[in-house]
Order: structure tokens, then sequence, then C-alpha cells
């Protein structure tokens, strides 16, 4: 069984992680578990005019590793195997996309809380990957 958690370093994530080490458990096998850290593409327009791509990639590679780090620690104190990958571009998009090409059993996630302005104009990553994977996905209250 391939479990993907999607993981941004908030507590909702983490929220999911505890989860995942709960119950892994109860599991006859122990699971492919990946973590994954989506970054927000912000080298568009001219901005790789002022900033050379090798540059961006350490923006990205720091901040992915920064989310990353609680769950990284929280597996490796349980002692479980797992793999982590850093995506760029669009949350929802890329967790799915992801999750097609590992061909994951499973999406655990924590549920967002993002309320008012900012989810009417953004929308909720959650609901964005529920509505576009055909997977099962957890959600962790």
């Amino acid at each position: 069984m391939k479990i993907l958690i999607p993981v941004d370093g908030s507590a909702n994530s983490q929220r999911a992680i505890d989860h995942v080490i709960k119950y892994v458990g109860e599991l006859k096998d122990v699971p492919q578990l990946s973590l994954l850290n989506v970054q927000w593409n912000v080298a568009s327009g001219n901005v790789k005019f002022f900033i050379n791509q090798e540059t961006i990639n350490d923006y990205y590679r720091e901040q992915g590793m920064a989310a990353l780090k609680s769950a990284r620690v929280a597996f490796d104190t349980a002692a479980l195997p797992y793999q982590y990958h850093i995506s760029i571009g669009t949350p929802a998009e890329a967790i799915v996309q992801y999750a097609n090409e590992q061909k994951v059993d499973q999406i655990v996630m924590g549920r967002q809380g993002e309320s008012g302005l900012q989810t009417l104009l953004l929308g909720s990553v959650v609901n964005k990957v529920l509505h576009l994977t055909s997977c099962p996905v957890l959600l962790v209250k």
C-alpha cells in the first residue's frame, strides 16, 4: 500500500502525520509512505531577469525542507521508512499529479482551516484535491 501525505508545515498537516504514525501499526504490512511539499511557483514574469534559476531552486529547496522538517522528524522517531519530494506549482494539482505518477493507494491530508475571503479567492486545497483525484482521500481533523 502506498500512502501520500502532503505536508505544508502547518498544524493540520502534522495531525495527518500523527494519524498515520498512530495507525500504521494496525496495517498488516508497513505501507510505502511518501511526504510531499508543494512550493508555489514564484519564478514567473520578470522575476527570472533579476534572480537566476539556481537561486530560485535553492529557495524552493530551503522552503520545502523547512516545511517537511517536523514530519521527517516524526517519521524518523517512529522508525518508519519514507520518501519525500518537493514539487513546484499549484498545490492541489501538484498533489494529484504526484499521486497519479506514484500510483498511490490513498492520500492522507489534514483538514484545512481556511475561511472567509481567502477560501473564496484561492479555494481550498483539500476541496480541489477531493474533486481532482480518483484515489481515496482520508481527511484528518
